[in-house]
Parts: structure tokens; C-alpha cells; sequence
């Protein structure tokens, strides 16, 4: 019982202490993963950045390291499922086989993206990474500590843009 009990304190210590920053002398800093979806009619079932993984796009979600100086040449991966909503409504739970096979029609309706991205320039003030889905799988990112929406916020696209019928070939 004493073993369960230390590795349960041990869980937790590690759990809390992945969001706390980092030592100085790592040269990185833990942030927040948060993300704005600008697209309408279109759900982010979730997202990584370097393997960081957030299953959907509630509030910020622990975490990210940023080096304590940027370069120019500082880029991440951004990977992302998208919930297209095609597949039709789902059956009642008590027709169990056709509820199976709504389920497999609507898993297969998901897709897959990914982009490499530039980190914009920061300094001393970072307050983790928030990622913007906008129309045709581009993805733009900010450190900024300011809300989206606010004067200073870089990102100005709005929420609820149209995905266009078609999209530039990248």
C-alpha cells in the first residue's frame, strides 16, 4: 500500500511540474498549447505541435517548450484532425450493429493535415503557443500573451470564415 501511495505522490509531482518553467540553464521554457478555429462548419477534433498532443480546443492545455531566445530559422510542426461534419446522424444506441457501422462511416470521414510553421519573433514575453485553423488547412501561430481579438494581437483574421470551393495548390 506504501508503494501505491509514493507512486501515486510521484504521478502528481511530475504531472505539476510539466507546466512549470523550465531550468534557465536548459535554455527553454514551459508554456500553455491553446488554439482558435476560424473555420465554420468545420471541428478540430485535436492537435499536436512537435508531438505535443491537445486533444481537442478547450482552454489552454499544458505543454510546449520554447527556447528562451528565438531564431529566424525556429519552425514547427503543426498536425491536426479535422471532423468535416459529412457523416450523417447517429443512430439510436439500442440498434447497436448500425450504430457500429455509423461509427466507422463517421471515423473514416476524418481528416488528416499537417504544415510546418514559422514561429513569429519574440523576446522576453511569451505566454506559450496558440495555433489559428483557417481556410484550406493553413495554420498561422503567435507567442503572444495578448487575447485573441484584443488591439495588440497579431492574428486578425475572423471566427467563421468560408472555406473557399477551392483552395490555391500549395
Amino acid at each position: 500500500m506504501k508503494k501505491i501511495a509514493v507512486s501515486c505522490s510521484l504521478l502528481i509531482l511530475l504531472m505539476m511540474a510539466g507546466c512549470s518553467q523550465a531550468n534557465s540553464d536548459d535554455g527553454y521554457t514551459a508554456g500553455e498549447l491553446r488554439a482558435v478555429n476560424h473555420v465554420e462548419g468545420q471541428g478540430i477534433n485535436g492537435f499536436s505541435v512537435n508531438g505535443y498532443h491537445v486533444p481537442g480546443l478547450g482552454g489552454g492545455y499544458c505543454c510546449i517548450m520554447l527556447p528562451e531566445k528565438w531564431t529566424p530559422d525556429f519552425k514547427v510542426r503543426v498536425d491536426w484532425e479535422v471532423d468535416p461534419h459529412t457523416a450523417p446522424s447517429p443512430p439510436s444506441y439500442k440498434d447497436w450493429d448500425n450504430y457500429l457501422v455509423w461509427e466507422k462511416q463517421l471515423k473514416s470521414s476524418f481528416k488528416q493535415h499537417n504544415a510546418i510553421v514559422n514561429i513569429p519573433q519574440y523576446g522576453k514575453e511569451r505566454c506559450g503557443l496558440t495555433v489559428h485553423f483557417l481556410p484550406c488547412n493553413k495554420v498561422k501561430v503567435t507567442t503572444a500573451c495578448s487575447g485573441y481579438g484584443t488591439s495588440g494581437y497579431p492574428i486578425k483574421e475572423t471566427i467563421n470564415m468560408k472555406e473557399p470551393a477551392t483552395c490555391p495548390v500549395k
